[in-house]
């Protein structure tokens, strides 16, 4: 399945009766399992229905950095973006990518 960064939005937890997706690298993860953590109210409820690249890498929850440009990142920070991919591939089920 291909979605766009919009049909992604809609994925973010808010309506009960849907998934709840993240994005890494283009890739759509099936969070829902984590819905304490990635559901309305959960500490990382901002990543919900969007690319979260950035900010993995940069361990930042601010909005700006929710985003999937990994331009000017340190050798580290793609290090850590790289672990989290680990995570997320060992935790959650792929769904697909999101379009270019």
């Amino acid at each position: 399945m291909e979605l766009t960064a919009q049909q992604l939005k809609g994925f973010d937890g808010s309506d009960p009766s849907k998934p709840i997706y993240v994005a890494i690298r283009g890739t759509v993860y099936d969070v829902t399992s984590g819905k304490g953590f990635y559901g309305p109210g959960g500490s990382y409820a901002v990543f919900a229905g969007r690319e979260a690249s950035r900010a993995l890498a940069k361990m930042s929850k601010n909005e700006e950095d929710v985003c999937g440009n990994l331009d000017g990142l340190s050798d580290k920070e793609i290090g850590v973006l790289q672990d989290w991919e680990k995570k997320f591939q060992a935790k959650y089920p792929v769904v697909g990518r999101l379009a270019a």
